[in-house]
C-alpha cells in the first residue's frame, strides 16, 4: 500500500475525524489529569483558531507558542508515519490535530510554513508527507494563497539564502498548490517574484557541485505550474531568453563523473522528461527518437501503466511526482522457469517492487498498487515490508538507501519468490503468491511508486550487480523480443 495517508477518500476521513472528536469530548470526564491537560490544550487550539481575526487574543497570546506546538506535531507525525501501513490503522493523533488546526485560514498558513521549516531534507518520507497533507486539507482561498506567498517573500535573491532543505520544502509546497489549483489560481500564484525564485533555484545551481536538491524540486514545481497553459508559455519564453538551462542538465545523464550521484541523475531524468513533454525546445531531437533500444528486449510497458508515471526513453526507468500511487508492469510475461531481474533505487522512499499478473489492478488514486491484491507480491525497502494481498510482513533487511539494488528471483517450478538487497536474500522465501496462481497465468515484473520516487530496472540489458548464487536462471533480454511499437516509449 502506498501509504495510509492516501488510502481513504477525503470525506470518509473527515467523517471519521468528526466522530473521533465527538468521542474524545464524551470521554473527557474519565481521563487522567495528564490527558485532561492535553485535551485542554487541544481545546485551546480549536478556540484559538475559531476565527481569524482574534487568534492572538485567544488561548495563546504569543503566536510563537502555537508555532512550536505545530512543529512538534509535525515531528511526531514524521516519526510514526512509516509505521502506518494499512487502511485499518487510525491516523496518528498528531496528524489529526494538524488537520484540525489547518481547517482555519490562520492555522493553515501556520502549518504550511511550519512544514517548510521543520521537515528535514534527509527524511525519506518528508516530501510525501508535505504533498499528502496539502492534498487532504480543504482548498485554500486565493486570499490565503496570496497571504502565504507575500509572507514567504519569494524573489530571485531568496534562492541565494536559506538552506537547501528549506528551498526543497518550499518548492514542494508551491508545486503541490499549483497542481491542486490549476487554472486561474495557479496563474495568479505564478507571479513575477515566484517565477524568478524558481528559475533562480534552477539556474544558480545548474553546475556540477551546485545544490542538486534545489534544482530538482524547483524544476518539479515549474512543471506543476506549467499544467496551466498560460504559465507554460511564460516559462518557455523565459527559458528561451536565458538559453534553455535544461539542455545542460540533461547532459548529466551521460556524465560519467555523476554516474553514482543519484540526485544529479534524478535532475537529468526530470530535465529530459520536461524537455520531451512540457518545455519543448526547438531543434532538439526527442529523447525517445535518439535512445538506442535495439538491444533491449524487455522494458516497462507504456501501454500497461497508470496515467501519471514518468517512463524514461529506454523504457528502463520510472519516476512518480504526484501524490497518487503509480504502477507499471513490464512487457514480458513469464509462464515457466526461473527468472531474475534487478532494480536500482534512486530514491529511498516508498516503492513496492516485485511481480504481478495481468489480473492485478492499478488503483492509483486509492493508494493500491503491486502487492495490494492476491495477484501481486512486492518488496518495500523503505518500511522494511513484503506485501501480498494488501497484507505486510516485516523483513530483516535494513531500510534501503539511494543506489541500493533490489533483486527479484521468480522460481515458478518450485513456486516461490525471493527478494534480495545488494545480494543478500531475505531469509524467508515467499510462497503464497505462486501457490494460488491460476493455471496458465503469467507473471510480469512490476512496481508501484509514491511521490518523488524513482527506480532504474535491469532486465538483463546490463550485467547484473548481484546475480543469485547456486541456481540457474533466465533473464528477459535473451529469451524474449519486442515489437517495434513496444520500443517506442
Amino acid at each position: 500500500m502506498g501509504t495510509c495517508l492516501c488510502k481513504e477518500k477525503r470525506e470518509e476521513r473527515r467523517v471519521r475525524q468528526r466522530e473521533q472528536q465527538e468521542q474524545r469530548r464524551g470521554e473527557r470526564g474519565s481521563r487522567t489529569s495528564d490527558r485532561r491537560q492535553r485535551d485542554q490544550r487541544h481545546r485551546q487550539w480549536r478556540n484559538a483558531l475559531s476565527t481569524d481575526s482574534d487568534i492572538e487574543q485567544q488561548a495563546y497570546d504569543d503566536p510563537v507558542s502555537i508555532e512550536m506546538d505545530i512543529k512538534d506535531l509535525i515531528r511526531q507525525t514524521l516519526k510514526v508515519i512509516r509505521t502506518l501501513v494499512n487502511n485499518e490503522q487510525e491516523p496518528p493523533q498528531s496528524l489529526l490535530k494538524l488537520n484540525l488546526i489547518a481547517d482555519k485560514e490562520r492555522g493553515w498558513l501556520m502549518v504550511v510554513k511550519a512544514l517548510i521549516e521543520t521537515v528535514p531534507d534527509n527524511d525519506s518520507l518528508g516530501p510525501a508527507v508535505i504533498t499528502l497533507f496539502l492534498d487532504e486539507c480543504p482548498l485554500p482561498s486565493k486570499e490565503t494563497i496570496h497571504r502565504l506567498l507575500f509572507s514567504m517573500e519569494f524573489s530571485g535573491d531568496l534562492a541565494k539564502k536559506k538552506s537547501p532543505g528549506w528551498h526543497k520544502n518550499a518548492c514542494i509546497v508551491l508545486g503541490s498548490l499549483a497542481e491542486k489549483l490549476a487554472g486561474s489560481t495557479a496563474v495568479a500564484m505564478f507571479s513575477h517574484d515566484v517565477q524568478q525564485y524558481l528559475i533562480a533555484c534552477v539556474v544558480n545551481n545548474a553546475h556540477i557541485g551546485g545544490s542538486y536538491q534545489m534544482i530538482l524540486f524547483a524544476l518539479l514545481a515549474l512543471e506543476k505550474f506549467a499544467q496551466t497553459s498560460e504559465n507554460q508559455h511564460m516559462i518557455c519564453r523565459t527559458f528561451e531568453q536565458i538559453g534553455q538551462p535544461l539542455l545542460e542538465l540533461e547532459t548529466w545523464l551521460e556524465d560519467k563523473s555523476l554516474e553514482s550521484n543519484w540526485l544529479a541523475q534524478q535532475v537529468g531524468f526530470c530535465a529530459q522528461w520536461s524537455l520531451d513533454n512540457i518545455f519543448v525546445s526547438e531543434n532538439r531531437q526527442f529523447a525517445y527518437e535518439s535512445a538506442d533500444v535495439s538491444g533491449i528486449n524487455a522494458m516497462l510497458n507504456h501501454e500497461d501503466v497508470s496515467e501519471y508515471l514518468k517512463i524514461g526513453p529506454d523504457g528502463l526507468e520510472a519516476r512518480c511526482d504526484v501524490s497518487s500511487f503509480e504502477s507499471v508492469r513490464c512487457t514480458f510475461e513469464a509462464v515457466e522457469g526461473v527468472w531474475y531481474y534487478e532494480a536500482t533505487v534512486l530514491t529511498p522512499g516508498v516503492m513496492q517492487i516485485g511481480l504481478a499478473t495481468k489480473r492485478s489492478r492499478f488503483l492509483n488514486h486509492e493508494g493500491y498498487g503491486i502487492g495490494d491484491d492476491d495477484c501481486s507480491v512486492a518488496y518495500d525497502g523503505c518500511r522494511q515490508l513484503v506485501w501480498y494481498n494488501a497484507n505486510s510482513t516485516k523483513h530483516e533487511h535494513p531500510p534501503w538507501k539511494q543506489g541500493d539494488v533490489v533483486g527479484v528471483l521468480l522460481n515458478i517450478p518450485e513456486k516461490y519468490v525471493r527478494f534480495s538487497l545488494n545480494g543478500i536474500p531475505l531469509y524467508q522465501k515467499h510462497k503464497e503468491f505462486l501457490f494460488q496462481l491460476p493455471e496458465g497465468d503469467g507473471v510480469f515484473a512490476a512496481a508501484s511508486f509514491m511521490s518523488f520516487q524513482q527506480c532504474r530496472f535491469n532486465f538483463g540489458a546490463m550485467p547484473f550487480r548481484f546475480p543469485p548464487k547456486n541456481i540457474e536462471f533466465r533473464y528477459f533480454l535473451i529469451f524474449v523480443s519486442l515489437y517495434f511499437c513496444q520500443r517506442d516509449v
